[in-house]
This record gives C-alpha cells, sequence and structure tokens, in this order.
C-alpha cells in the first residue's frame, strides 16, 4: 500500500476536493451526466497515477466498438487494474465488483460515481439479479466492465480460468465483447515498492454477437481468457521475458 500513500500525499491538497466531489456524485448520480462524472473521475486517477509514479500505455484504442453498449472483460491482476483502466478508456465504464468493495471509505464514493454495482459471490439469486441489472444497462447503452476470473490471481502475468457466468450479461443482451490484456498492473499496489513502473493495457479486436451467440458460455470464457493470455505472450517475447 505504499504507492496508495505516495498517491495521496502527492495530491495532498486537492485530495479532499477529490473526496468530496466523488461523495456529492455518489449522493447525487442524476445531477450529472455519466460523461460529466466519468471526466471528473478520469482527471483525478491521471494525477493520482502521476503521483504514485506510474506510467500507463494504452494501445488498440481504435478497437473500442464505436456505439456503446459492450461488455469489457480484462484479466484481474490486482486493485489496481481498474486505475489503469480509467485512465486510459476514452468513454465511461461501470464495473461490477464484489459487495465488500461498495463499503470501502473513499472507494464506495468513486464507485458510486460510475453506477458499479456490488455482487454477493456466495448469494446465487442476488449474483442472477446482478447479471439481469447488468444486461438492462448494457441494453440501454452503458458500458460495463466484468473481471471473469471473480478475483484477482495474484499470479504475474499468468491468467487463470475465467468463470462462463460472466458472460451471461453479454448473451442477454447481444451486445460485444471486449477482451483487454492487462500487463504488469499488479506492480501498481501489489509489489510493495513505490519504484516507477509501466502498466499496459492492450484493448483487443470485439467479439460480436454474431460471432459467439452459438457458443456455450464455457466456450466463449475460454476463447476470450486465451486470446487475452495469447497476446500477454506475445508482449513478454518481445521483451525477451
Amino acid at each position: 500500500m505504499k504507492r496508495i500513500a505516495l498517491m495521496i500525499i502527492k495530491n495532498i491538497l486537492l485530495f479532499p476536493y477529490y473526496w468530496w466531489k466523488t461523495h456529492y456524485f455518489a449522493k447525487h448520480p442524476d445531477k450529472y451526466t455519466d460523461e460529466e462524472k466519468y471526466g471528473f473521475i478520469n482527471w483525478a486517477v491521471k494525477r493520482a497515477n502521476k503521483g504514485g509514479r506510474v506510467t500507463i500505455k494504452a494501445f488498440g484504442l481504435s478497437n473500442i466498438p464505436e456505439k456503446n453498449g459492450f461488455l469489457m472483460t480484462p484479466n484481474h491482476q490486482g486493485m489496481y487494474d481498474c486505475l489503469a483502466l480509467m485512465e486510459c478508456f476514452p468513454r465511461p465504464f461501470s464495473v461490477v465488483v464484489k459487495k465488500e468493495a461498495m463499503n470501502y471509505i473513499f472507494v464506495k464514493d468513486v464507485l458510486g460515481s460510475i453506477g458499479a454495482i456490488g455482487m454477493d459471490r456466495d448469494d446465487v439469486r442476488q449474483s442472477l439479479q446482478v447479471i439481469r441489472q447488468v444486461s438492462g444497462e448494457i441494453s440501454k447503452g452503458r458500458n460495463f466492465l466484468i473481471f471473469p476470473e471473480g478475483t484477482r490471481n495474484k499470479d504475474l502475468n499468468n491468467v487463470h480460468e475465467f468463470k462462463g457466468g460472466s458472460f451471461k450479461c453479454a448473451y442477454k443482451a447481444k451486445s460485444p465483447i471486449l477482451p483487454v490484456a492487462l500487463i504488469d498492473a499488479f506492480k501498481g499496489f501489489d509489489s510493495g515498492t513505490i519504484e516507477p513502473i509501466t502498466v499496459e493495457v492492450h484493448i483487443l479486436p470485439a467479439i460480436c454477437y454474431e460471432e459467439y451467440k452459438d457458443m456455450k458460455t464455457p466456450e466463449l470464457a475460454d476463447l476470450v481468457r486465451d486470446r487475452i493470455q495469447s497476446k500477454i505472450d506475445e508482449v513478454l517475447s518481445a521483451r525477451g521475458e
């Protein structure tokens, strides 16, 4: 958590403003557009990343669907992942998170600002309700992020099994699926240092509904997972790692 402390210290004069503004957004979600709220979060995240000595390199931005209403499915390396995505992603998106995160101080206000939804992974009925809610939101043109691994895998740049259930909301909404490969994001908050780091975000070509509609959810999960791991392996091989 040393880097979190560094981010706060480097932005100590603005941090109270960040906190107040996100809290206000969360309490008054209908007073501002998604673009206005996300624009502020994007600005704050960029300042936090700079203060925390993190450089984000984004690739494949042209692969983002022109029309909103898609599901983003990155690998999950750690607590830092969303900050990397929020800096480089040009359009608003929300996220499905574990329900506990909705109670973390300050984090809950940021999540509330972007309309995040908490999921209780131990409650099947509640999880199904979340899937229906997310599919409905995607159908209305909102973009959502789900981590199909379910939890951060703490295994560096190796991608673990993707859970098929994570893709059910895409089937229901008949939406594009946008695979995203995160590389070295685990270094953000889980490396225990404050040395300068670079995190890479590779946005892969979207998978449209026509491509996956006849696949079973486990097959689709494996397809997306394999594409992400292949991109990570390709990048690491080019680095000589």
